[in-house]
């Protein structure tokens, strides 16, 4: 292993913590922000910095906002009687990136996952069905990931949600099982919305 100096090591370890940075590509960020000029660094700290201190999640549908509510849902243009569940907020920008959906969200914030000893009650599902309940909603769209715990979170949504007497219906055709709807591209992610069956 190289010797680096103590903060230039630490920084390493720093960036090795965030998801798909190894060493060798913390190695190269930092070499980069010793390249870049200061002005540069700092615009990058603080801008860190101000997503950290002002990025909030709505309070109605729980993606990511700097404001009570997110943009989507102050939009009046959008359908607010059909609702897309995803797990994370990501989700919502690839369903936002297909322009296949007008109506409203709504974010779980993860997925049933016992292995990983998280349960429905560690999810947004109690504000979801309150919004079921509460605004005459016409349409739930489960669009969870096509992988083990995406496939279990549906499942049991579509045992509550069925009662309440409300459309429902699960992304189709075009999601590889195992994926992750947030890594999907725009066209993929489009032709799974046409394609959602009845649940």
């Amino acid at each position: 292993m190289a010797n680096y100096t103590e903060s230039i090591e630490k920084l390493i370890q720093s960036l090795i913590k965030l998801p798909g940075i190894g060493r060798r590509s913390a190695e190269r960020v930092v070499s980069y922000i010793l390249g870049a000029p200061k002005e540069e660094t700092k615009t990058l700290a603080e801008a860190m910095v101000k997503v950290k201190e002002n990025v909030r999640f709505c309070s109605l549908c729980h993606n990511l906002s700097e404001e009570d509510l997110c943009k989507i849902c102050q939009d009046s243009r959008r359908q607010k009687d059909v609702i897309c569940i995803v797990e994370k907020p990501g989700d919502v920008m690839a369903i936002e990136k297909s322009g296949s959906f007008n109506g409203v969200y709504h974010v779980l914030l993860g997925a049933i996952s016992p292995l990983e000893g998280k349960g429905p009650t560690d999810l947004k599902i109690d504000t979801l069905l309150n919004r079921i309940k509460q605004n005459n909603i016409k349409e739930i769209i489960i669009a969870t990931d096509a992988d083990t715990e995406g496939e279990t979170t549906s499942l049991y949504l579509a045992k509550l949600i069925k009662p309440l007497g409300v459309k429902l219906s699960r992304i189709g055709l075009g999601l590889p099982v195992g994926s992750n709807l947030e890594y999907a591209d725009s066209t993929t992610v489009s032709k799974s919305l046409e394609s959602r069956r009845i649940i």
